[in-house]
């Protein structure tokens, strides 16, 4: 058995001892110390990050001289509150006299930094509630939030999401894999096994692109039907090769949404399938003789079979 490799440790490079002198002694900090340090330090990053974008914004650095062409200048700073993954930062937001100067770092309006946002939504996807991730974050970061921002943060993905399944589809798939997972799921306070429809496409170019996926609480054909109509309402005239685990009913499902698809059964689940039909001794030579006839190579194509098979991908050519 082959052991799986360990994944690569990123070296970072050294701090100088000089800017670590900065915020805090060669010894006797505690974790907390080192804590409120990362902040500081996040902190000053954070400001010089902003007076480098107004310096971009006016045209010229701190102290600098102002070309003559430009009327707008520095006017202070506002003080920000904004929520990391460390912990609360104050901040100094600069401010320009126009008014025109917008941030690319922290967005106005902004109160999160990127990172914040993902740890909300790893919680949320693990079944905890509103008030869950609201006490888990206070205890844990010492974060006080309110139950209303945890539920606009989960929410915009909701609508992301929603957007993502119903978009528009290519009118024509070379082949589209369709399987289901049972995947345990938390519904309420429950958690529950349930069936995760899938359909991964393969591009013309080879690329491969996840049509949709939808959840349901058992794997049957009647749903597969439901799966082949949306594709269709959502764009997807045409199948030429549909890859199936062989379940039953599957072939009719198929044939009433797409009739002139191909319908191929997954080498995976035939492989299992022959296994299941011959003795426990006999199973691994079985194995070893197919997976040696599933890698064979296939001889290459003709230029004629290669010049056809571009003419039906492009459309220009019926099968």
């Amino acid at each position: 058995m082959t052991r799986k490799a360990k994944k690569a440790v990123e070296r970072l490079a050294p701090v100088a001892d000089e800017v670590l002198d900065q915020f805090g002694p060669a010894a006797g900090m505690s974790m907390e110390d080192i804590d409120a340090a990362t902040r500081r330090l996040k902190q000053a990053l954070v400001e010089r990050m902003l007076g480098g974008e107004l310096s971009h914004h006016l045209g010229y650095p701190v102290g600098g001289a102002k070309p003559d062409d430009t009327t707008n200048h520095r006017n202070g700073a506002s003080p920000k509150t904004v929520v990391t993954d460390d912990g609360p930062v104050a901040i100094a937001v600069p401010r320009d006299r126009a008014g025109t100067f917008a941030p690319v770092l922290i967005p106005k309006h902004a109160r999160r930094l990127a990172g914040f946002d993902d740890k909300v939504l790893a919680l949320y996807a693990r079944g905890l509630s509103t008030r869950d991730i609201q006490k888990f974050l206070e205890e844990i970061y010492a974060i006080e939030v309110s139950p209303t921002l945890i539920s606009e943060v989960t929410d915009a993905v909701v609508t992301e999401v929603t957007a993502w399944q119903g978009r528009p589809l290519e009118p024509m798939y070379p082949v589209v894999f369709f399987d289901a997972l049972r995947v345990k799921i938390r519904d309420e306070s429950t958690v529950i096994s349930k069936a995760v429809y899938l359909a991964l496409a393969i591009l013309p170019d080879g690329s491969r692109d996840v049509l949709g996926i939808w959840i349901e609480q058992t794997e049957g054909a009647k749903f597969w039907l439901k799966v082949f109509t949306d594709l269709k309402t959502r764009g997807c005239e045409d199948i030429l090769i549909a890859v199936t685990d062989g379940l039953k009913g599957m072939p009719e499902a198929l044939e009433a949404a797409y009739p002139q698809t191909t319908l191929q059964t997954c080498l995976v689940h035939l492989i299992r399938r022959s296994l299941d039909l011959v003795g426990w001794k006999d199973r691994k030579p079985l194995a070893r003789a197919l997976r040696a006839r599933r890698q064979a190579q296939a001889p290459p194509l003709t230029p004629e079979e290669r010049a056809r098979a571009e003419r039906l991908l492009a459309g220009k050519e019926d099968p």
